[in-house]
């Protein structure tokens, strides 16, 4: 996990990129690195998490004609080094040596065999140059073009006031050259399974043994992948269904390694939330941390999240303070952890879906909110854990796990008349967590947290003027008057910024 930046174009500003990197010091604070040419030039922050010892960048093939800095982790890297990379000689153990390499020997469409999370830009001596993005969108990219001069950074905020009005986010599946232009190389959902025709069966038909099985299987193998780490690997812990199964499964690894597995919980002194994460961290053995926070907490670190977040959408703002706060929890104790995140897109938890009855409307939905995480829920959970120089991985959005999820009959998703949301999920994994966790009702983040309640509506984080200002100049008038307050704290940070461009403004959680 780093902060990358890379620029592309006639003798390229290197201090301009230098303050870019400068900017992003808190996603990599183990180092920094960096390599310029005559048409290009490409910074980068480092996160020490796989090759500690020898994985710095930029990373360069052997010949030293391609160089690299990436952001994210590769979970396939040793097999892809030993099926297509067999005469690759590899100069570090670093899984990002690994798309350098495809795309020296087979080109950026080869990115397609990457399963990981990552944001890269590459660049040779002769002028070529790649920028690309994982089909989830799970690792940030943004983009900005002046004429021929074209820059990329990991965060918004990395970019030169000057700069801010022409950032646009970077379409995750797509790599971009200055000779081909943008280009997909991966769907996030699978374009033979973006719509479902087949008949539709009984809504909350429970799914045959053999099918849950499947779907136990293929989390656990998913979540076995991205445990892969040579730095203590730890669980947010929500307490909720999604965060507690990934804490059951996490735990049996890290019984057979023998090492303890770190849980962490944050809320309120009486929220449902940090009861429950603790009652799982008590049934499954785990290192389990807490951080009670007061209301007035809250208000403090908001402009702090806003900015951080680089969004003011109010359900993600409401839902990223407390994260924002687990974050710092964890990130004494660990560098990387797993989330929940991704669990409500595969397996129609959200609330709203309830009034779908149609089992192609439910599928199309599915695939539309799966689509647009990167700008959403993603976004908030790559800013708050970075903030704190934590990578989070989201085991759910592995690419097999959401393949595999969509193939689901949408019937079997849809809870039936008073039934529980996710039902099919829960029924995979009976035996693995108490039956009061296993079937706890959703609670929005914010809301088992404590975080909704402890906001204060009349909080004074920002000025009368700054909130006249936001409703006299914005082109989009703010929808309440809770997201003016954060629209203002977002102006603050990103004057210029074009929100269509670099956030979405209709968050589920």
């Amino acid at each position: 996990m780093c902060g990358i930046v890379g620029i592309h174009g006639r003798q390229p500003p290197v201090e301009l990129g230098r303050r870019m990197r400068a900017r992003l010091t808190h996603r990599g604070p183990d180092g920094e690195g960096e390599v310029g040419f005559e048409n290009a030039w490409l910074g980068h922050r480092r996160l020490a998490i796989v090759d500690v010892a020898g994985g710095r960048q930029p990373l360069r093939t052997p010949d030293g004609e391609l160089w690299m800095v990436g952001n994210g982790e590769v979970y396939n890297h040793k097999r892809l080094r030993a099926e297509l990379l067999a005469g690759a000689e590899p100069r570090t153990e670093s899984d990002n040596e690994v798309p350098l390499h495809l795309i020296g020997e087979h080109g950026p469409a080869s990115l397609r065999h990457l399963r990981g999370m990552y944001a890269l830009c590459a660049a040779t001596e002769d002028g070529r140059f790649i920028a690309a993005r994982d089909p989830v969108g799970i690792k940030p990219l943004f983009w900005a073009r002046h004429g021929e001069l074209v820059l990329f950074a990991s965060e918004l905020k990395a970019f030169d006031l000057d700069w801010q009005a022409d950032v646009e986010l970077f379409p995750p599946g797509h790599y971009w050259t200055p000779e081909g232009g943008l280009r997909r190389f991966h769907h996030v959902v699978p374009p033979d399974l973006q719509q479902r025709w087949d008949p539709p069966g009984q809504v909350g038909e429970r799914a045959p043994e053999e099918m849950r099985a499947a779907i136990r299987n293929q989390l656990v193998a998913a979540i076995e992948r991205e445990l892969m780490s040579d730095v203590p690997v730890g669980v947010l812990l929500s307490g909720g269904l999604d965060s507690s199964l990934v804490a059951a499964i996490a735990v049996r690894q890290a019984r057979r390694s023998g090492e303890p597995l770190h849980t962490f919980a944050v809320g309120t002194p009486d929220s449902p939330d940090l009861a429950a994460a603790r009652r799982v961290a008590e049934h499954l053995g785990t290192c389990h941390h807490e951080r009670v926070f007061e209301p007035a907490e809250l208000v403090e670190v908001l402009p702090d999240v806003v900015r951080a977040i680089e969004s003011y959408d109010p359900s993600l703002v409401r839902s990223a303070l407390p994260n924002y706060l687990l974050a710092e929890l964890a990130a004494h104790t660990v560098k990387v952890v797993l989330t929940g995140e991704g669990a409500d897109e595969l397996f129609a938890g959200y609330e709203y879906v309830r009034a779908i009855d149609d089992h192609g409307e439910l599928h199309t939905e599915l695939v539309r909110t799966i689509s647009e995480l990167h700008s959403l829920n993603l976004q908030r959970a790559d800013r708050v854990t970075m903030a704190h120089g934590l990578e989070a991985r989201v085991p759910f959005l592995d690419l097999d796990m959401v393949a595999f999820a969509l193939e689901l009959p949408p019937e079997w998703k849809l809870a039936a008349p008073g039934g529980q949301e996710k039902a099919l999920l829960r029924e995979a994994f009976e035996g693995w967590l108490p039956e009061k966790i296993l079937w706890r009702a959703k609670a929005q983040f914010g809301d088992g947290s404590g975080a909704r309640d402890a906001l204060d509506p009349d909080a004074k984080e920002t000025s009368t003027e700054e909130l006249h200002a936001v409703v006299e100049t914005e082109p989009g008038a703010p929808r309440s008057d809770e997201e003016a307050r954060y629209m203002a704290l977002y102006r603050r940070y990103y004057p210029r910024a074009v929100p269509e461009r670099t956030m979405s403004l209709f968050a589920t959680a």
